[in-house]
């Protein structure tokens, strides 16, 4: 088999990994902020402003790893 078919079909496996990955951490991380909300909506703003923070670091690996792929398939 060609390695350059075989470079784009790990690309495509990995950026596909690197996605659901990256949907899992946030539904996650959504899911527990929502719960936080719930058990004390006093402590709502700062458990929001966490998670948006927390959410923009995940993305940014998300994104970091979809730049690999990328890179790696176009070698």
């Amino acid at each position: 088999m060609d390695p350059r078919v075989m470079a784009f079909f790990a690309a495509g496996i990995g950026a596909g990994l690197t996605i659901i990955g990256g949907a899992a951490g946030i539904g996650r991380l959504a899911a527990a902020a929502m719960e936080g909300i719930a058990r004390q909506p006093a402590a709502a703003g700062d458990i929001r402003g966490a998670m948006v923070v927390a959410a923009g670091l995940i993305e940014g690996v998300t994104f970091f790893a979809l730049i690999v792929t990328i890179v790696l398939a176009i070698k």
